[in-house]
């Protein structure tokens, strides 16, 4: 894939920014040359994605969203990172299925997509494990549609329902827009669930929701809208409860210093149950510092 023409005008995600990468960052924050900061085996993935020695996890530096509570500000925001090229990119993700990798996850890599395929050129007839994409789900068709045969497991967020809450948050206000989309791209991409015998995700899609403070409502939407629009054999549903307060969050957002309550994270929880809506919930102490990467460049 020829991925300076991509770069040069780059319309990867639903920014369209037109950035020319090649000489400059783009709204995402990086360049054509992709930098990451970690890549490890993650343990502390969905039971069906880290089962049994962890997913091959591949932290992308960088972001379309710049949310502004990301638990990876130091990588999505302040863009720490390492310079990889395509070949060791590449070798990464053998290193990662020597160690044992339950699957090959790339974390937010929508920005790296040409990249990303041209590593997976390489190697991908040497890997026999599944390639699972990470991503804020703030995504468009036709970078998706790139990606057709290199990606097994779809790992979109779902974050925002509301115009509004998108625009304050994240400055973009046609997130549910696009992101809703791109869910019903991934599962028609992909199909049905199908796992291994160990209960591991071997094709399929798993849609995440973090719940935030002050806003379940907004979370109800939408799992009303995932169980509106989306099967059960098609997807999974993590719901998150490790929101966690971080002393970067400007005073701005008053009502992002707080955790989420137990009322708050049990109502969405209990009506995703109420629809019938299969996959995963999260116990508290999830919502900590400790959860977050140590993002010094080990495995790269």
């Amino acid at each position: 894939m020829d991925t300076d023409s991509i770069f040069r005008n780059c319309r990867l995600c639903p920014r369209m920014c037109g950035a020319d990468r090649t000489s400059g960052a783009g709204y995402c924050g990086e360049n054509s040359t992709v930098h990451a900061a970690k890549a490890y085996l993650h343990m502390w993935e969905e039971p069906c994605i880290s089962y049994k020695n962890g997913a091959g996890t591949v932290f992308f530096s960088g972001c379309s969203l710049h949310c502004r509570f990301c638990q990876n500000n130091s990588i999505s925001n302040l863009m720490h990172g390492k310079a990889l090229t395509t070949e060791s990119l590449a070798d990464v993700f053998l290193r990662l299925a020597d160690k044992g990798a339950d699957n090959i996850e790339l974390v937010t890599p929508t920005h790296f997509v040409p990249v990303i395929i041209n590593a997976l050129d390489l190697v991908k007839h040497r890997l026999s494990i599944p390639i699972v994409y990470n991503s804020g789900g703030y995504e468009l068709a036709d970078t998706l549609s790139m990606l057709n045969g290199y990606i097994d497991i779809y790992l979109p967020d779902l974050k925002y329902f509301s115009p509004e809450i998108s625009a304050r948050y994240c400055d973009a206000p046609d997130y549910f827009f696009y992101a809703s989309e791109a869910v019903l791209k991934m599962i028609e991409q992909v199909g049905k669930l199908i796992f291994n015998d160990e209960g591991g995700l071997l094709k399929g899609t798993v849609i995440r929701h973090l719940v935030l403070p002050s806003h379940r409502h907004d979370s109800m939407k939408i799992i009303d809208w995932i169980a509106e629009n989306t099967s059960s054999d098609s997807r999974l549903v993590s719901i998150m409860n490790q929101y966690t307060p971080f002393s970067f969050i400007s005073d701005n957002f008053p009502e992002l210093k707080r955790r989420v309550t137990k009322m708050e994270y049990n109502s969405v929880a209990d009506h995703a149950a109420a629809l019938g809506l299969e996959g995963y919930t999260q116990e508290k102490r999830s919502a900590s510092e400790e959860y977050v990467p140590d993002f010094d460049f080990s495995g790269l």
